[in-house]
């Protein structure tokens, strides 16, 4: 069948208004197509202007003059040309995210908090360091990743961390330490590419980051994910001031799967059923900023993903829930939730299609009830899984508020 004048123009323009309709509205964030909102939107809602660019230089490769004089063709062309308009004002709200976050922080903290933030210093410190842009996040594990595929435990490749620090700070700084956990369902990632953007960001200040891997399903199941978590904060607690590190001031982060498993690791200190073999070791963090995380495998309430239940039964416990809820429960930071837990600050992107920002409210609402200290909390609108992934312009205000956070935690400490 011969293509009509304006064909291509007319689909590639629905298809781009599609998209940045999506990154406004998801179809579905909890259903089965979430994963493929996901996949499409999270770059283009991180990376606006660069896919709003991309539009553009598709729409003139593909504008013929017979095309663009076509009804079909103009269609596609105002059709784009909405699109880029949408992508224009995801920037834009991504540049008033700095602003969103501030009041969170100002809401959890007080209006004044920044006169309690203690910054490390050491001689020679860089007085302004760059922002994680997009390009230098990909890049920058080889300038501060200073030891890298260390063993913390008995597991092989899945027992490594690398240690992240200035390459100027003093082996005696003392500086505060960051655990980086990263996500990827318990079922894959490790501890390259996630959270650059915050670990560079908090290095370049002079703090000392720690990016793990740990025990994957379906080979592993819980809680040996959890288990590795505790085993490398012992590692810390033993090792990271021959590094430069104060191992009296641990907090710990991480995302989607990380971020589950930082909150249910600072919720969890020091409990023996986590620490086989070492039991006696100090394993309480100074505060904990998981992102986009699971809160709850039970989901009693209905407001989580549809298919999680299902992957965790076959994949993760490789048992039923309904048959035996004890795990669920246990798995769940929703309900570890006491008095001794931490200074937290939550984040959250409204749009999350993999885990819906409904469970990062309940967790914050079930936090400020039961927990006396400070809970801090962040929607970013528009955001997606991930978001903190691409140096972006979302990512950048992430790593200066959470630094600020830190740095109050750990300021109001040493006070």
């Amino acid at each position: 069948m011969s293509r009509k004048p304006g064909d291509w123009l007319l689909r590639a323009g629905a298809l781009e208004a599609f998209t940045t309709l999506d990154v406004y509205r998801p179809i579905s964030r909890r259903g089965p197509l979430s994963p493929l909102v996901f996949f499409s939107t999270w770059p283009v809602s991180e990376l606006p202007v660069q896919a709003a660019m991309f539009q553009v230089a598709t729409a003139a490769a593909l504008a013929r003059p017979r095309d663009v004089r076509s009804r079909r063709g103009i269609a596609g062309l105002a059709l784009t040309a909405a699109s880029v308009a949408g992508l224009l004002g995801v920037r834009r709200a991504a540049d008033r995210v700095e602003g969103e976050l501030e009041l969170a922080l100002v809401d959890g903290l007080g209006p004044d908090y920044r006169h309690d933030i203690r910054r490390p210093s050491w001689p020679g410190q860089q007085t302004s360091p760059k922002a994680p842009g997009a390009v230098r996040s990909m890049l920058i594990r080889k300038r501060f990743a200073q030891d890298t595929d260390v063993a913390y435990g008995p597991h092989g490749r899945y027992n490594l961390l690398d240690v992240w620090r200035h390459r100027d700070l003093p082996k005696d700084a003392k500086a505060p330490v960051l655990l980086q956990v990263p996500g990827g369902a318990w079922i894959t990632g490790n501890k390259q590419v996630q959270a650059y953007p915050l670990m560079s960001h908090l290095a370049e200040r002079g703090w000392i980051c720690v990016a793990m891997s740990y025990r994957l399903a379906p080979k592993s199941t819980w809680p040996d994910f959890l288990i590795d978590v505790k085993r490398a904060i012992a590692w810390i607690r033993a090792n990271i001031a021959e590094h430069g590190g104060d191992p009296q001031f641990l907090a710990i982060t991480g995302g989607s799967a990380g971020g589950h498993l930082s909150s249910l690791a600072a919720l969890t200190p020091n409990d023996p059923a986590y620490q086989p073999g070492f039991e006696d070791v100090d394993t309480s963090v100074k505060a904990a900023v998981p992102l986009y995380g699971v809160y709850d495998w039970v989901d009693e309430t209905g407001v989580g993903h549809s298919g999680l239940p299902r992957m965790l039964e076959r994949m993760v416990v490789k048992g039923k829930l309904k048959d035996n809820p004890a795990p669920y429960h246990a798995a769940s930071p929703l309900y570890q939730i006491g008095p001794d837990a931490p200074p937290m600050f939550v984040l959250h992107g409204t749009n999350d299609s993999l885990v819906p920002v409904e469970q990062a409210r309940l967790f914050v609402e079930r936090l400020r009830e039961m927990s006396p200290e400070t809970v801090a909390y962040a929607e970013l609108p528009l955001a997606q899984h991930a978001f903190d992934l691409f140096g972006s312009v979302r990512a950048a205000a992430t790593a200066e508020a959470i630094e600020r956070f830190l740095g109050v935690v750990y300021g109001r400490e040493k006070a």
